[in-house]
């Protein structure tokens, strides 16, 4: 039996069994990220609200159901979250081009500015504790990326 979510497994990979190793994967993910969170140029900013500004960064302009959608918030929570974010002058709301009755939250550059600051603290951050690793676990850790990556989007 698999421990990835349903769906998740590549039919030709191996099954994972090694239940310490996953264990262990998930608890360093979950303190380096908890650690990650705390390096924020802006304090006054929600983990959730750092998030909806990251995904409006990747995946563009977006209705108010779309960024629930994609932050698996409910719609409501994610119309207080937009009006916190206009009040804060890092996204604006657009009329929709094709529904009326809808409007499309997009990040000013204000935002734009703000997570760009946020991941250079956090590169910089980041880089410093690599520097504590030798040559080899820095190997490790670089082929390491892409899989990590790879399983951030199943």
């Amino acid at each position: 039996m698999s421990d990835l979510p349903h769906g998740a497994a590549d039919a030709t990979a191996p099954p994972v069994t090694d239940a310490a190793a996953v264990d262990a994967l998930r608890s360093a993910v979950m303190r380096l990220g908890r650690r990650l969170k705390h390096q924020r140029v802006d304090e006054s900013l929600s983990p959730t609200e750092m998030s909806v500004l990251g995904t409006l960064a990747r995946c563009g302009s977006a209705t108010p159901g779309e960024l629930a959608r994609k932050e698996h918030v409910q719609p409501p929570s994610m119309t207080r979250i937009v009006a916190l974010l206009e009040a804060k002058g890092l996204v604006r709301l657009e009329p929709h081009p094709d529904d009326r009755r809808q409007k499309v939250v997009t990040q000013t550059g204000r935002a734009e500015a703000m997570l760009e600051e946020s991941r250079r603290k956090r590169n910089v951050w980041l880089a410093g504790l690599a520097e504590g690793l030798d040559a080899d676990e820095w190997a490790r850790l670089r082929a390491a990326a892409p899989v990590l990556e790879k399983l951030a989007h199943l």
